[in-house]
């Protein structure tokens, strides 16, 4: 369905999408700052969205927006073909996590579903993306996740990295630099009730890393 969208559209629909996902109406304002446009054309949008057949998202004003079933598969279908893209242009084509976001958000809106169906059997399906997201499958429904924030673990616990919630090229660059990826095993060595500090072993590292909640709440694990 997103190939009959236009491109502002599908932006629209993954950003409610991420907004939303636990439940609560994303707001105009919201909306606003994460397109990086301004309050007035969002309303606009949202309007257009709401008249749409099918209806893509239910809005009422001061109460914020929502996805329809058919917005909510038509942002799954954007979403599948970004992360399938980032992973196809890490394994094959040698870029590295911190540089995919951007391709991604450009090919996202051309590929065809044909290619797509093809990048996806030749990664041979993956679950995941580069930086540990989810991949919607193919049927367009979303995995469960049962990953917790770094910043929750306490001295002595272990876990095994599984996500990385930023697409911020400088701090992905940051996180490769000290041996953070998907995979990695770390074990918290000690934990600051003062700042929330963590400090960190990595495996495979010599030196431990002290992390701040900052990043720390966004780097998701799955404990051991």
């Amino acid at each position: 369905m997103s190939d009959l969208l236009s491109q502002s559209m599908q932006d629209y629909l993954k950003q409610i999408y991420d907004l939303s996902k636990d439940g609560v109406p994303a707001s105009t304002t919201d909306l606003a700052s994460g397109l990086g446009i301004a309050p007035a054309s969002v309303t606009g949008m949202i309007q257009r969205l709401s008249i749409a057949k099918p209806k893509l998202v239910h809005y009422h004003k001061h109460q914020g927006v929502t996805l329809t079933d058919a917005g909510k598969r038509a942002a799954l279908e954007v979403i599948r073909r970004h992360r399938l893209i980032e992973a196809w242009l890490v394994q094959t084509l040698e870029y590295s996590w911190d540089e995919v976001h951007e391709e991604a958000e450009r090919l996202e809106h051309v590929i065809s579903e044909e290619m797509e169906t093809r990048i996806a059997a030749a990664l041979g399906n993956p679950s995941r993306d580069p930086h540990g997201d989810l991949i919607p499958t193919a049927d367009l429904t979303l995995p469960s996740d049962d990953t917790r924030p770094l910043a929750s673990l306490r001295t002595g616990e272990s876990a095994t990295v599984k996500r990385v919630m930023d697409d911020n090229p400088g701090l992905l660059r940051h996180l490769r630099e000290i041996g953070i990826m998907p995979e990695t095993k770390i074990i918290v060595k000690d934990y600051s009730k003062y700042d929330g500090n963590l400090t960190i072993h990595v495996e495979s590292q010599r030196s431990n890393v002290i992390l701040g909640t900052a990043i720390s709440n966004k780097i998701f694990v799955e404990p051991n």
